[in-house]
């Protein structure tokens, strides 16, 4: 048996979206997305949304900035990837460069290094070329450029 879905008033909406918002910094795709989930209709929607947005619980610039130094500093992704995911979610480039300064660039670039020690430590090939493919490709995944892929693993591997 299929349950009913609860049906919210405008004001109860507004609260919990409240709640969803100050709990983690979200984008505009995820709300509208939760409001939909909700069985919210589009004028309610996007009353709820200009509310959360006047009273700064709901800021793509500031969800864009956290995205993107969380998934650097604890995923260790690459601006490639970030910058797909950040798309993915409809964050425009202004808030996808924004986002970017994050990063600071000396630490991005001693990451990559500390990627490739890693790598090289885990990969039991002992073909040059193989190895230095099995690293470029687990950098490429997790978003790396090419161009700082393939400089680096040259200085590692001759």
């Amino acid at each position: 048996m299929k349950h009913a879905q609860p049906s919210y008033t405008l004001e109860e909406a507004t609260r919990k979206l409240e709640s969803y918002c100050a709990y983690q910094d979200r984008c505009h795709k995820e709300v509208t997305q939760k409001l939909k989930d909700m069985g919210m209709i589009t004028i309610a929607i996007n009353e709820i949304i200009n509310h959360l947005i006047q009273e700064n619980f709901l800021n793509e610039e500031r969800f864009a900035k956290s995205y993107a130094r969380g998934k650097f500093n604890i995923k260790k992704w690459g601006k490639k990837r970030i910058t797909n995911e950040l798309k993915l979610r409809d964050i425009s480039k202004y808030n996808i460069n924004t986002a970017l300064k994050e990063i600071d660039e000396d630490e991005y670039l001693r990451t990559l290094d500390l990627l490739i020690e890693k790598r090289i430590d885990a990969i039991s090939e002992k073909n040059v070329f193989k190895k230095r493919k099995k690293i470029a490709d687990y950098l490429l995944y997790r978003g790396w450029e090419s161009h700082l892929i393939y400089e680096k693993i040259t200085e590692y591997i001759q």
